[in-house]
C-alpha cells in the first residue's frame, strides 16, 4: 500500500455539531466527497458533508457530533491515499526524479517542491530552484525542463 499523503489540515470547530473548518492543500475537491476517508493522528475519519467556506471548507465527520470533539481535532494534519490519475503529474512522484535541460544537460535530482505563489519550484540537489512553469514533459524518471539561459549560473 503507498504512503498517505498531506492533503489538508483541521483549522478549527466551527458552530455546535460538531463541524471543522478544514484546509486543503490540493485541487481535488473529491478528498472531501461524502464517505471519503482522511486519516489523523487520532484516527480515521468518513466525511458525512463538506461545502465551501472562504477560501477554505466546513466538513463534518460521521465520528465527531459535538464542539468538543471537534476542538480535539484542532491543528490535525489530513492524510489519503493517493489519487491515480495518469494525466496528472503529483508533488510527491517528482522527487528523485533527474533534471535535464532540452539540450540533455543533467542539473540534478529533485530533493523537494517549494510552494510558491508564482510557480511552485522544483529544489535540486544543488539548491538550484527551477520553476515547474518550466517543466517540458516527464520521461520515465526524468523531467524535461526548458530554461532561460543563466539559470543555472552561479551567484
Amino acid at each position: 500500500m503507498p504512503p498517505l499523503l498531506e492533503v489538508g489540515r483541521i483549522d478549527r470547530a466551527h458552530g455546535i455539531r460538531g463541524e471543522v473548518v478544514v484546509t486543503l492543500w490540493t485541487n481535488r475537491a473529491e478528498r472531501l466527497e461524502i464517505g471519503s476517508v482522511l486519516c489523523t493522528d487520532l484516527g480515521e475519519f468518513t466525511v458525512a458533508a463538506a461545502r465551501p467556506f472562504q477560501q477554505r471548507w466546513i466538513v463534518q465527520f460521521d465520528e465527531i457530533m459535538d464542539r468538543h470533539s471537534a476542538e480535539s481535532l484542532r491543528g490535525q494534519a489530513l492524510r489519503a491515499q493517493p489519487i491515480v490519475d495518469p494525466d496528472e503529474l503529483w508533488v510527491h512522484e517528482l522527487i528523485g526524479m533527474m533534471v535535464c535541460e532540452t539540450n540533455g544537460t543533467e542539473r540534478g535530482r529533485v530533493e523537494a517542491v517549494q510552494a510558491n505563489p508564482a510557480s511552485d519550484l522544483l529544489v535540486l540537489e544543488s539548491g538550484a530552484l527551477v520553476p515547474l512553469t518550466f517543466l517540458q514533459e516527464e520521461t520515465g524518471d526524468q523531467l524535461i525542463v526548458d530554461v532561460p539561459e543563466g539559470l543555472f549560473d552561479d551567484s
